[in-house]
C-alpha cells in the first residue's frame, strides 16, 4: 500500500462558551504520522489550548483516552500556557481516540459531550490493513437483485419543471422520477444550455441525514450534468413548516427504531437506496450523458448513498465520499470498537445496508475524506470501508477533525492503493 502525507494548515478557529474570557481553541498533533504506528508503540499527542489566539492560562481541561482495544482512561488538568502531552499505545488493529475538553468547577464538560467545536478530538491507529468488518449476509447479492428487479418493473418516467437560476449558460429543473416504493426521486437537475447529445459527464449528488430542502446548485451544472436529490423523495423549495412537520411526524428519527430494521425489505434504508439507484438510472437515460463518465458524491449519509449506489450500478466510474456514514455498523456490538454516537442500534438485517458491504462491489475509482476525531463515522469504520474496496482508492484522514468541525492547523494523512488484480 502506498502511503502519502499531505500537510494542510487551516486557519479556521471556532468560538467557545461565554464561560471563557475570549475564544477558546485547540490544536493537536502526534509525534509521527498517526497512520503509521506499530502495535504497542508509544503514541505521543501534543495538544495546545488557546484563548483569543494566545496560550490559555488556568483553564480546566479533561483529556480522555478511549480505543478499539476497549481501554479507557482520563485525567483532569489545569492548562497554563504549556502544551498538554498525552502518551498512550494500542496493540490490536484499530484506533486510539484522544479528546481534550474544557470542564467547569463541577467537572462537567462545558457545552456538553458533543460540543466538538469547543474541544480537540483526534486519534491514531495501528495495523490498519487488518481492520475488518463482520461477514455480510449470505444472500446479500440475492436480496439486492430482488430489489433491483422490483425497481426495473417501474419505467423511468419523469417530469422536468424549469427553475430560474440566474445563469445564462445553465438550465435547471425541479425533477421527479418514478420509483419503486411510496415516494419518487426528487431533486434539482442542472446542465449547460443547449448541450449536445452524448457530450457531458454526469454527477449525482446525495444528501446527508436530515429532513431539509436541498439548495439549487446551478453552478455545478457548468460542464456537466449535475443532479442532486433529497434523500426522502419529498418536495423541493417548500416553506420551512413543510419540512418541520415531516421531521416531527412521518420522518421523525427515520431509520433508527430497531423494530423498523427487522425486515430489510421494509426498512427505510431499502427505499432510500432504491431512490439513490433510480437517480443514477435517470441520469444515464438523458441523451446529453456521454455514456462513460459518471460520478456519485455526498457527505455523511450522502456518502453512504454514493458508495452504496456505486456498488449497485457498475457504470459508476468515480465516487467522492466525504465522512461516509453507515460503515461497520456492528463495530461496537460485534467487534468492541469505540461506538458511533449517531448510528442505529445493530440488528443483523442492517448488514444489507452497511456501506462497507456495498463497497466490495464498486468498479470505479473511490476517494474518501474522513476525520481522525469523527465518532459519528469512526475512523475504524472508514478503514473497514477502505479495506473492502478492490478498485483504485484513496482515503484522506484529517487530524483534529470531527464530523462537522476541525481544529486549526489540521494536518492530512493519506493512504492510497491501486486496483487489486
Amino acid at each position: 500500500m502506498k502511503k502519502t502525507i499531505v500537510a494542510l494548515f487551516i486557519t479556521l478557529a471556532f468560538s467557545v462558551s461565554a464561560a471563557f474570557a475570549g475564544n477558546l481553541s485547540f490544536k493537536g498533533k502526534c509525534d509521527k504520522n498517526p497512520l503509521e504506528y506499530e502495535p504497542g508503540e508509544t503514541m505521543t499527542f501534543t495538544v495546545e489550548c488557546f484563548d483569543d489566539d494566545q496560550p490559555a492560562e488556568n483553564v480546566k481541561l479533561r483529556w480522555i483516552r478511549s480505543g478499539d482495544d476497549g481501554e479507557r482512561e482520563s485525567q483532569d488538568v489545569v492548562y497554563n500556557k504549556e502544551p498538554l502531552v498525552i502518551t498512550t499505545s494500542i496493540k490490536t488493529p484499530g484506533f486510539v481516540r484522544i479528546q481534550v475538553v474544557p470542564i467547569n468547577e463541577n467537572g462537567e464538560i462545558i457545552g456538553g459531550e458533543h460540543a466538538e467545536h469547543t474541544q480537540f478530538n483526534g486519534g491514531a491507529g495501528v495495523l490498519l490493513d487488518e481492520i475488518k468488518g463482520i461477514p455480510e449476509p449470505e444472500d446479500f447479492d440475492a436480496f439486492w437483485d430482488r430489489q433491483k428487479a422490483i425497481l426495473a418493473q417501474v419505467p423511468i418516467k419523469y417530469t422536468l419543471t424549469p427553475v430560474e437560476n440566474n445563469l445564462e449558460d445553465v438550465v435547471s429543473y425541479d425533477v421527479k422520477v418514478d420509483c419503486s416504493g411510496l415516494t419518487p426521486v426528487s431533486g434539482y437537475l442542472s446542465m449547460p444550455k443547449d448541450a449536445k447529445e452524448k457530450s457531458l459527464p454526469a454527477r449525482v449528488q446525495y444528501q446527508g441525514y436530515s429532513v431539509a430542502p436541498i439548495g439549487l446548485n446551478a453552478g455545478a451544472g457548468r460542464g456537466q450534468i449535475y443532479f442532486e436529490i433529497n434523500c426522502h423523495g419529498i418536495l423541493n423549495g417548500q416553506a420551512p413548516e413543510y419540512y418541520q412537520t415531516l421531521q416531527q411526524t412521518f420522518l421523525k428519527s427515520y431509520g433508527f427504531p430497531p423494530e423498523s430494521n427487522q425486515d430489510p425489505n421494509s426498512s427505510y434504508w431499502c427505499g432510500m437506496m432504491m431512490r439513490a439507484l433510480r437517480a443514477v438510472q435517470f441520469v444515464k437515460s438523458l441523451p446529453e450523458w456521454d455514456g462513460v463518465n459518471l460520478t456519485t458524491g455526498g457527505g455523511s449519509q450522502g456518502g453512504m448513498q454514493c458508495l452504496s449506489v456505486a456498488g449497485l450500478d457498475s457504470d459508476v466510474t468515480e465516487v467522492d465520499a466525504v465522512v461516509p456514514w453507515f460503515c461497520d455498523v456492528s463495530g461496537a456490538e460485534r467487534s468492541a470498537r469505540v461506538d458511533s454516537w449517531f448510528m442505529p442500534a445493530w440488528v443483523d438485517p442492517l448488514g444489507y445496508f452497511d456501506t462497507t458491504n456495498h463497497a466490495k462491489r464498486i468498479k470505479g475509482k473511490v476517494r474518501i475524506f474522513a476525520g481522525l476525531g469523527d465518532y459519528v463515522c469512526p475512523p475504524s469504520g472508514e478503514m473497514v470501508l477502505f479495506n473492502a474496496i478492490k478498485t483504485e482508492k484513496r482515503i484522506q484522514f484529517r487530524q483534529g477533525k470531527t464530523h462537522g468541525y476541525e481544529s486549526p492547523g489540521a494536518e492530512d494523512f493519506v493512504l492510497e492503493a491501486a486496483a487489486q488484480e
